[in-house]
C-alpha cells in the first residue's frame, strides 16, 4: 500500500462492505476507499462501477478522481457513460482531475465516442493532462457537429501553444457558434504570429458581445509584436460596458496612452467596474492632461474607484517630480 492512510484502513474489512446489500453502507466503504489513498482500493472501487445504485456509482466516480493511471481513466470512462446524469456528471468532473498523461491514450481512443458529453468531457480531460498526443485528435475535434465539443477541442489546442495551430484557431474564431468563437480569440493570445494579431482586431466588430469581450481582453495579452489598437479605442463605445472593461484594461497592459482622453471619458460610465479599470488605466498612462477627470470622481461612491483615482493621481505627481522639464 502506498496511501497515506495505510497504516489506518482496513482494506480486506471495506471489500467485505462494498458486497453489502445495503447501499449506504457500500457508499461509506466508496468514501473510507478514496480517503485511503491506497493503490490496491482502484481495484475495489472498480467493483462497484456497475453498481445497482446510482449514488454508489457517484461516489465511486468522485473518488477515483482522487488517483491516478490509465486503470482509473478506463473505469470513469465506463462513468462517463452512465445512463444517470449526475453519475456521468461526476466522472467528467474527476476526469478533468486526472494529472498522470500516461491515462491519455485511453482517452484519446473515446473521442470516437458516440457520445458528444462523452467526447466534450474526455477533451476537457487531455486539455487538463497537456498531453503531446492530444494535440491531433483535437484539431479533428474542431470539424465535431456539436459546438460543446469543439470548444474543448479549442481548449486543448489553446493549453498547448503551438504556433503550427493558429490557422486551425483562426478558423475556429469564425465558428458559427459564439461560445467556440469567444474560446479560440482567448486561445490565440499565445501566437507570436501577425494573422492571430488580425484576427483578434476583426474580432472587436464580432455581432455578439461576448467574442467582443474575448477579443478586447486577448487583444491586451497578446504576444504577437505588432497589435493594432484602434478597434480597442473603438471598443470603448461598445453597447456593452462588460467589453468596454475589457478594451479599458487591455489598453492600459499595452500602455496606449494616446488612449488616455478616450478612457478617461468612461469615469463617468454609471457601471463602477468600469470607472475602476478607467482609473487603473489612467494611473498606467500618468498623463497631466487627465487629472481634471480624475479629480472630478474622487469622492465616487465606489471605494474601489476612489482607492483607483487616487493611485492614479499620485502615479501623474510622480511623472511631473521627475520629469526632466519639470
Amino acid at each position: 500500500m502506498s496511501g497515506l492512510f495505510e497504516d489506518f484502513v482496513d482494506l480486506d474489512a471495506l471489500a467485505d462492505e462494498i458486497a453489502s446489500e445495503d447501499p449506504q453502507r457500500r457508499r461509506v466503504a466508496v468514501l473510507s476507499l478514496a480517503d485511503s489513498g491506497a493503490s490496491e482500493a482502484i481495484a475495489l472501487l472498480a467493483r462497484l462501477v456497475g453498481d445497482a445504485h446510482p449514488d454508489v456509482r457517484k461516489q465511486v466516480a468522485i473518488g477515483l478522481g482522487t488517483f491516478d493511471g490509465p486503470p482509473v481513466a478506463n473505469n470513469l470512462l465506463v462513468l462517463l457513460r452512465d445512463a444517470d446524469a449526475d453519475v456521468a456528471a461526476a466522472a467528467a468532473e474527476s476526469l478533468a482531475e486526472l494529472k498522470d498523461t500516461a491515462a491519455a491514450p485511453p482517452l484519446v481512443e473515446a473521442l470516437n465516442d458516440p457520445s458528444a458529453f462523452v467526447r466534450a468531457a474526455v477533451l476537457r480531460s487531455l486539455k487538463e493532462l497537456r498531453s503531446p498526443h492530444a494535440w491531433g485528435p483535437a484539431l479533428a475535434a474542431l470539424e465535431d457537429n456539436d459546438a460543446a465539443v469543439r470548444v474543448q477541442a479549442v481548449g486543448v489546442i489553446g493549453y498547448l501553444k503551438r504556433e503550427d495551430t493558429v490557422p486551425a484557431l483562426q478558423s475556429a474564431a469564425r465558428d458559427e457558434n459564439p461560445l467556440v468563437r469567444k474560446a479560440a480569440l482567448s486561445a490565440l493570445g499565445f501566437s507570436r504570429t501577425e494573422g492571430a494579431a488580425q484576427t483578434l482586431a476583426r474580432a472587436i466588430g464580432d455581432a455578439d458581445w461576448i467574442v467582443r469581450e474575448s477579443a478586447a481582453e486577448t487583444l491586451g495579452v497578446s504576444k504577437a509584436a505588432s497589435v493594432d489598437v484602434a478597434p480597442l479605442i473603438t471598443a470603448l463605445s461598445d453597447d456593452y460596458w462588460q467589453v468596454r472593461v475589457k478594451a479599458v484594461r487591455s489598453l492600459g497592459q499595452r500602455n496606449v496612452a494616446d488612449a488616455a482622453l478616450n478612457v478617461a471619458a468612461c469615469l463617468s460610465h454609471p457601471e463602477p467596474n468600469l470607472r475602476k479599470e478607467a482609473a487603473a488605466a489612467l494611473g498606467q498612462f500618468a498623463r497631466p492632461e487627465t487629472r481634471p477627470f480624475l479629480e472630478a470622481v474622487a469622492s465616487d461612491p465606489d471605494s474601489d474607484v476612489r482607492k483607483n483615482v487616487r493611485w492614479a493621481l499620485s502615479r501623474i505627481d510622480e511623472q511631473r517630480v521627475t520629469s526632466p522639464s519639470s
